[in-house]
């Protein structure tokens, strides 16, 4: 990777230079297709060029336990342009822009850190030129707890991000462990939204040979992190974060009853009345979790079940899915009309208000 394409004068020349298109209103197709919705969508990824080349550099490589030809394949030709004309086709209003896989950490401090201040910049200014229809997630450069908590103070203080986006899991340490509580404490100092999204952790990749881990690992990823957030007493310590979780809390409902909420003999009448005061259940309540890749009605209403509509907010993984086909299926999963219109933008905009 080339370095000084990271460097700050550089990086002040590209931002300064940048040329985007203009913000634009929505299509007359796009209000047509989802009359109603005006989607936040808040799983929604983005690249910076840097990010690109350090992608690049690594592609195919074993680094960290993680290979990094899914993400510079699928999004190597990223455009904001691109970005906005899929928003305006489906209807979508604001979109909050995250880092996907495999995020960026490569094993070295120094380049994960210039990575996360380049792509927050760039995010930023895309925020900037566009007031409205995007919002930033920030990366932080973890595993550094030091230098994670400078890109807090750069990223809330100077680019006014909305929310930071981290992994489920650095190397075999999940979101609980306590060697991040340095880092959540200060998130949770600011009463900060947090959006988590999922990886394979090094102990469990490549389990059988030919199937990607977007099919099964990362999905049971999100359950462990919500799990070690449970299990070490950290839900109740970072009672101020609002904690996003991806795909719709990936294999987390089919799990609640493992998760010490209760018994056969019990778990469907806990399940039925308001949880306990910083209980697993109370917490697992106040989470929200995003719909991308997640529009059935089995994930849905078991999600339902679990954390009710209210927790439920939209996300389309973009450029891995749309907007389109994420209103046609959740519009056939059994939610009342009210529900949707909380699921499409208002569940969301009471923790994210100004793009209410």
């Amino acid at each position: 990777m080339n370095v000084a394409l990271l460097g700050s004068a550089s990086r002040r020349t590209f931002l300064k230079g940048m040329a985007v298109a203009g913000a634009g209103t929505f299509l007359e197709r796009g209000i047509a297709q989802a009359p109603n919705a005006r989607v936040i969508d808040c799983h929604h990824h983005f690249l910076s060029p840097a990010y690109i080349k350090a992608l690049a550099s690594h592609d195919g490589k074993k680094v960290n336990g993680y290979t990094t030809w899914f993400a510079l394949d699928r999004l190597k030709n990223y455009t904001p342009a691109q970005d906005l004309e899929a928003m305006d086709r489906d209807g979508a209003a604001t979109s909050m822009l995250s880092c996907t896989t495999p995020g960026i950490w490569f094993g070295d401090p120094e380049e994960s850190r210039m990575l996360a201040r380049e792509m927050n910049e760039f995010g930023a200014r895309l925020a900037a030129d566009h007031k409205g229809r995007f919002g930033l997630f920030a990366l932080l450069p973890l595993p550094t707890i030091e230098s994670s908590l400078k890109e807090i103070e750069y990223a809330f203080g100077t680019l006014k991000a909305d929310g930071v986006g981290l992994l489920s899991s650095y190397g075999d340490h999940w979101l609980g462990d306590p060697i991040f509580r340095p880092v959540f404490d200060e998130l949770n100092r600011r009463k900060a939204t947090v959006y988590v999204h999922p990886i394979d952790a090094p102990c469990c990749q490549e389990l059988m040979p030919g199937v990607s881990a977007t099919i099964l690992e990362y999905n049971h990823d999100t359950a462990p992190t919500i799990f070690s957030l449970l299990v070490t007493g950290s839900a109740t310590r970072y009672a101020d974060i609002q904690f996003i979780f991806s795909h719709g809390g990936g294999t987390m409902p089919g799990l609640v009853e493992r998760f010490a909420i209760g018994g056969p003999e019990d778990i469907n009448e806990k399940l039925a009345k308001p949880a306990d005061p910083n209980s697993r259940l109370y917490h697992l309540r106040r989470f929200h979790y995003d719909t991308a890749g997640s529009v059935n009605v089995v994930q849905m209403q078991s999600l339902k079940t679990v954390a009710g509509a209210s927790q439920i907010v939209f996300g389309t993984d973009y450029p891995f899915g749309t907007v389109g086909s994420h209103l046609k299926g959740l519009r056939q999963c059994g939610f009342s009309e009210a529900e949707l219109q909380g699921i499409y933008r208002g569940n969301a905009a009471k923790f994210l208000p100004k793009y209410a």
